[in-house]
Formats: structure tokens, sequence, C-alpha cells
């Protein structure tokens, strides 16, 4: 079965998932990971794409982004990919690429779901997730400090959706805080998982049928079960 075209939306944002190879670490230390955010956020600018949010996981990539045309996220991860890359087998004495392949993603709609695709790329999933480690104990770093605390960050551009939590950077941090120390539900971390690990898009009927009439493809799975016979 031929490869479905990869769902890319001039001005929505996406949720980008890269993961290392046979889940081998990609980012070993933090010199793996300043390296990788130098060639983010020079790569982003290169190609128009507004980087919202990342997070650097040991085994697993992921970015919350704005793409300003069709080709700017390929042409992005291709570029900090060819950076980093060499970087990394140079220091590690490896070759070949650590990464698992292409990179997974999805277009999401950002008015219902920016802010919970904001504290899953960041590692804040979970209530009381501590911004500077995230996940599972793993060597991380992410822009949680950034929306959190204020910490300043080159490769941020903040997205509506954050800066409607408030009138002064203050609030909007408040706000984020107040967010983040509840869990994301079961339901809709799972459709955010799946939705990016399949090229879905993430959002309302009438967004999918934007989305579809963009790409010209199906953007969402088909329900389960045979299809229904016509009966004469």
């Amino acid at each position: 079965m031929a490869r479905l075209r990869r769902i890319v939306m001039p001005g929505q944002a996406h949720v980008i998932i890269h993961r290392g190879h046979n889940g081998q670490a990609v980012f070993v230390d933090d010199r793996d990971q300043a390296t990788y955010l130098s060639s983010l956020r020079d790569a982003a600018g290169e190609t128009s794409v507004a980087i919202h949010g990342y997070g650097l996981f040991g085994h697993e990539l992921r970015l919350l982004a704005t793409p300003g045309e069709a080709a700017g996220l390929a042409r992005m991860m291709q570029a900090v990919g060819r950076r980093f890359v060499r970087s990394f087998n140079q220091r590690h004495g490896r070759s070949g690429t650590p990464w698992e392949g292409r990179f997974r993603s999805t277009a999401i709609e950002a008015d219902t779901h920016f802010l919970a695709c904001l504290r899953f790329v960041e590692g804040l999933a979970e209530a009381g997730a501590d911004a500077m480690s995230p996940g599972s104990g793993e060597v991380g770093r992410s822009s949680a400090a950034r929306h959190l605390a204020g910490r300043d960050d080159a490769i941020v551009q903040a997205h509506p959706a954050y800066w409607a939590l408030g009138n002064t950077p203050f609030e909007r941090e408040a706000a984020y805080r107040r967010i983040a120390a509840r869990p994301i539900p079961a339901p809709q971390l799972a459709a955010i998982l799946h939705a990016a690990m399949h090229g879905w898009v993430l959002g309302s009927d009438a967004f999918a049928a934007r989305a579809a009439d963009h790409v010209q493809r199906k953007v969402r799975p088909s329900a389960p079960g045979r299809p229904r016979r016509n009966v004469d």
C-alpha cells in the first residue's frame, strides 16, 4: 500500500514526534541537546516555521510548530537532521542515522487542542510533572520553563492560544501552571498520540473537512467494521 502524503496545513499548528531507531537514545547528554536546539533554531528561521514548544527526551523529540508553507516542516526537519546527525555521529563514534526514519506529525485545531498538545510536547501530560526533567527520568530538556516561569528561550514563538491565557507574562505563566497542575485526560492524550503517529488530523469535523479539502486525501481513519452493502 502506498504511503499517504503527510498532512501539512500552512498557518496551522502541528505536533511532531521523531523517535530514535529501535528505541536508542538520540540525546545522550546536555551537549547533544544544545546542538539539536541550536540547529533547530537556525533551521526554523530558514524555513519560516514558528516553534511554539519542544521536548527532547532521551530517545524521542517532540515539537509543536506552525509552518508558513506546506514544504516548511519537511525542509526544517531535513536541515536540522543533517546538522545534528553529523555532530552526533562524530561525538559518539557512530554512522548512519540515529532516527527511526521519517518523523510523524499531525495538524491540530488550536482552539480546542493547543494547550494539551503543548503540555504533551513539553512532557507535562501528568499533573505536577517536573518541567526540567519531564517524563520517565531520561535526559530531558523542554520549553516548559519558558511557559511556566518566563525563562528566556530564543527558539520559542508564543502562539495566540498561549497569549490568550492572560494580559501580562505573569498572568499567562500563572494560568499555564494551573492548567499543568491537572493531568491531561487519558482519552485526549491517547488521541494526540494516535493522530501524530498515524498522520491523522486532530480537531472537529469542520476542521477535518477543511484539512481534507486542502490536502486531497483522507484525514481520519475509516470507521471500524466492514463497509455497508447496498441493498436493492
